[in-house]
Formats: structure tokens, C-alpha cells, sequence
């Protein structure tokens, strides 16, 4: 097959929707596909190279930080994409690439399929100060964007449930978005691990709590920071690895709950292909957001080895198991007793971080790409016939 991806996000950004589309089309390459990618610049300027069109954009921050319009005209690489003839169009984003999918897709009379990433509820902050209005305008927008597709693609049934309760009325299929396990697979090196914690001036004997993502209001790192304080003076490091808007805040919230180095270290960016040494850094994995879709950095901490206690939330099903490996936790006096408990099983942790290995197989990125593979598949052959029907009516 001939696949398009289009998405408004792309390298050089990093986040859970690059991720997911860099692994699908590595994946979907490997299977013999041949996938080009329509993406947003980090300027005006446009430009192709190795498969991937970047149009010009501007940066949009007020709407989403970090997001971009396209500002380009993209009449001469639409036409160049439409003559290579997509089998299937794969939309990523609902905004500026969206409706050049449409088109692409409508011109060409080739399924589009459209994967649903964001909660976009859970958004609401950053472009309505209602958020009943917020919540409303979501509802509508997500049944005017699943109209135009031949299908859906929802990472977990939470994400299903959400569309359906919209008013959705296109198929909507629940795919896990996949990762590269590889990258996280090796065992932890002990000498690597020193160097960071030394690095970070984070004693020996202190339990890290690591937590990997963006520092931004909807992940609510707020919480974990008031848990760490909860904690008083014991001997636990909360890791914050990665940057964001929020993060000039939650510094000044640090302060006021009288949280210094060691006990919570924000460690900023990091480059992504050491992004495993930091998870392998914490004896647990932590995060108190409830707006993730999937949630990639979850699996990718289980992927290397490490535990999870997190916020209960439907799109961990399946993902972190109580006692198995790690804990959902409800409130705060949840947290603190599933804590302990980890504490004070360090004969356990062994087990742990091995069934953390094993419940990460099912989102390898080979079966996120097959799963997905067969949804082509089946879209093509549904267009098709719908095809026929309307040319003989």
C-alpha cells in the first residue's frame, strides 16, 4: 500500500503524537508499505525531503503551547502528493493538516482514517475561560471532524466512550498506540545510573519517584508535588524530568509547600534517546494526570523495568495492574499506603520491575502497526464496495 500520515506535529517536537506516528510509519515500512508523511515546519518555509513534506507555519502558542498554523500555500505539494496516489490517508491532528487530509483524501476517493489522540475536555484551559462552554464546543467540533473520515482510531475504550458520547456515528476501533521496545528493553547500567544521580546530587539511600512529560496544567504535577510534601522529611526524591509552561509555577509551589533539592529535582529536557537511563533513575514511576488518551510514558516506564503508581484512570486498564506492576492509586491517603507498601516489600521489587516487562509486550509498536494495517485494509475494501454500489445505482 501507499500510505499518507499527515500531522500537524513532527520532528523535531517530542511528544506522544510524534511518537506515535514515527514508530507507525517505521513499522508499516518494515511491512513492505510504502508511508509518506504531510507535516507542519518549524517556519514559514516549506519544503520535502526522505519521504516527509514540512508546509510553512506559524507558531500559535496562545491557542496550545507549542502549537503551529500552516500559513503556506500547499497547492504545489498537494499536487505532488495526489500524483503519488495514497492508497488510504492516515490524519493525526484535527487542525491545519486535517483539511488538507480531506481534500487529498476526497480528490483521490481513497479512505481517510483518523486517530483521536487528544481529550481535548482536558484542554479546555487554554482557549475558554467557561469550561461547560469549553466542553460543549469540544463535543461539537469532534462530531464535525469524525464526519469527514471513513473511521476512527481511538488509543484506548476510554477514548471511545468519550466519541461515542459526542455523537460520534463513524466505527470508532480501539488500537493502543505502539512503542519501540527496544529502546527500553536493556537491562539498567549501573555506572550510567551513578553518574546521573550524582549528577542530579540526589543521595544514595533516597527512593526516586520519577515522572516523565511535560510540565504543563492538565498533567497535574500539582498533585505529586503536594504528595511529596505529605511525605514530611522522608527519604524520597520526586524527579521531574522534562519542561514545560507550567514549569516557573510549579517551581514557586515547590518553594511555598518547602520542597528543595533533594526532594523534588526538576531536571528539564532531556535528549530522547537517553530518555530510558532516567526512567531506569526511579524505583517507581509516577504521574497524577487524568488527560491522557493512551498515555505512552507509562508503558515506556514499564518497558524499562520500573514500577508505576498512578492516578486511577480508565486508560490505564489493563496497563497498571495493582500488585502486579505497581498501583492505581484514588487519594492521597491511597498513594501513601500503596507507597509503604512498596517500601516495605524490597524483596518484591525484583518481581515487580520483571512483570513490568512482560505487561509492556502488548504495545510493541509491530502490533500497533499490524493492528492498524488490517483497519487499511478493511477501510479500502468498504470504500471500494461503497464505491461500486453508488456507480451502478
Amino acid at each position: 500500500m501507499k500510505i499518507l500520515i499527515t500531522s500537524d506535529w513532527y520532528s523535531p517536537a517530542v511528544n506522544g503524537v510524534v511518537t506515535s506516528v514515527k514508530n507507525l510509519r517505521r513499522e508499516l515500512e518494515r511491512r513492505g508499505h510504502e508511508v509518506r508523511v504531510l507535516t507542519l515546519s518549524q517556519s514559514r518555509r516549506s519544503w520535502s525531503r526522505d519521504g516527509v513534506t514540512y508546509l510553512g507555519s506559524v507558531a500559535a502558542g496562545l491557542v496550545y503551547p507549542g502549537a503551529r498554523l500552516r500559513t503556506a500555500l500547499a497547492g504545489k505539494w498537494v499536487r505532488e502528493i495526489v500524483a503519488w496516489g495514497p492508497d488510504v490517508v492516515h490524519s493525526q491532528c484535527e487542525f491545519s493538516t486535517f483539511f488538507l487530509a480531506c481534500r487529498i483524501a476526497e480528490e483521490l476517493d481513497v479512505p481517510l482514517v483518523h486517530t483521536y489522540h487528544t481529550v481535548y475536555e482536558d484542554y479546555t484551559h487554554y482557549f475558554s475561560p467557561s469550561v461547560r462552554f469549553g466542553k460543549k464546543a469540544v463535543a461539537v467540533f469532534s462530531r464535525w471532524a469524525a464526519s469527514h473520515t471513513d473511521c476512527l482510531i481511538a488509543p484506548t475504550g476510554k477514548v471511545r466512550l468519550l466519541l461515542q458520547s459526542y455523537g460520534v456515528d463513524r466505527p470508532v476501533f480501539v488500537v493502543p498506540s505502539g512503542i519501540d521496545l527496544r529502546r527500553f528493553s536493556g537491562e539498567p547500567d549501573p555506572w550510567r545510573l551513578a553518574v546521573l544521580r550524582s549528577s542530579l546530587d540526589i543521595p544514595q539511600d533516597r527512593l526516586i519517584l520519577v515522572s516523565v512529560g511535560r510540565l504543563a496544567e492538565e498533567k497535574n504535577i500539582d498533585e505529586l508535588l503536594r504528595l511529596r510534601a505529605a511525605l514530611g522529611g522522608s527519604a524520597v526524591t520526586l524527579l521531574l524530568v522534562g519542561d514545560g509552561p507550567d514549569r516557573p509555577r510549579l517551581e514557586r509551589l515547590a518553594a511555598e509547600l518547602g520542597l528543595t533539592a533533594p526532594d523534588v529535582v526538576f531536571a528539564g529536557m532531556v535528549p530522547p534517546e537517553q530518555v530510558a537511563d532516567w526512567y531506569q533513575l526511579g524505583d517507581l514511576f509516577v504521574s497524577a494526570s487524568t488527560s491522557e488518551t493512551q498515555g505512552l510514558t507509562y508503558v515506556e516506564a514499564l518497558a524499562a523495568g520500573v514500577p508505576a503508581l498512578c492516578r486511577a484512570d480508565p486508560c490505564l486498564t489493563e496497563v497498571v495492574r495493582d500488585g502486579e506492576n505497581g498501583w492505581q492509586y484514588r487519594d492521597e491517603a491511597d498513594f501513601l499506603q500503596k507507597l509503604d507498601l512498596f517500601l516495605s516489600q524490597p524483596h518484591r521489587r525484583r518481581q515487580l520491575a520483571q512483570n513490568a516487562r512482560r505487561t509492556a509486550e502488548p504495545f510493541s509498536a509491530e502490533r500497533f502497526a499490524e493492528s492498524v494495517e488490517a483497519i487499511y485494509q478493511e477501510q479500502i475494501q468498504r470504500h471500494d464496495a461503497r464505491s461500486q454500489r453508488e456507480v451502478s445505482a
